[in-house]
């Protein structure tokens, strides 16, 4: 790992929302593999990952995505205070949570992946939304349970009108612009 970029390391949270299928997950991982491969120590917290062990206790109500982010936001607090980039894909559908994650971590950039539930649904591999629309899926974000958009997020990336490698681009440049990567 090259030490040139990383003596003087500043943790961040980079708390990307949308709904589900939205692109998270994909710009996110693209950003983490390219801040890694400039040596910097950039951590995924995915939300199909995170409750495969940390919340598989948890299950879809309010109370139980509460808690969810509320551990996540734990672990991120810890991650980004000792230098780590980390870049947490969560549907995280209330402003509420999202804004203790702000208040907890501090050092902490809201990215609002915007897209169409119709888009949404179409780029649905897994079926998920047709199951919700069929009353499959009870508490289903988008389609029986709310998302509430974020009022002051720091990038609003509209998924459906850029590629995926616009989009990482305008995330890398947002962390250069505010002096987390050079």
């Amino acid at each position: 790992m090259s030490t040139d970029c990383c003596t003087d390391r500043k943790g961040v949270t980079l708390w990307f929302t949308g709904l589900p299928c939205s692109g998270k997950s994909a710009i996110a991982d693209r950003v983490a593999d390219i801040l890694k491969g400039k040596g910097y120590y950039a951590e995924r917290l995915d939300g199909d990952i995170v409750r495969q062990d940390l919340t598989r206790d948890l299950g879809f109500s309010k109370k139980d995505r509460d808690e969810n982010i509320r551990r996540v936001t734990f672990v991120a607090k810890l991650l980004t205070r000792n230098g780590v980039i980390v870049l947490t894909s969560f549907i995280s559908p209330y402003k509420e949570m999202r804004e203790h994650a702000r208040n907890q971590i501090g050092s902490f950039l809201e990215v609002y992946v915007k897209c169409p539930v119709e888009v949404c649904a179409q780029r649905d591999v897994k079926g998920m939304y047709q199951k919700a629309m069929r009353g499959e899926i009870k508490e289903f974000t988008g389609v029986s349970d709310p998302y509430e958009e974020p009022e002051r997020a720091e990038l609003v990336i509209e998924s459906d009108k850029e590629t995926l490698e616009q989009s990482v681009g305008r995330v890398m440049a947002k962390l250069g612009e505010l002096g987390f990567v050079k």
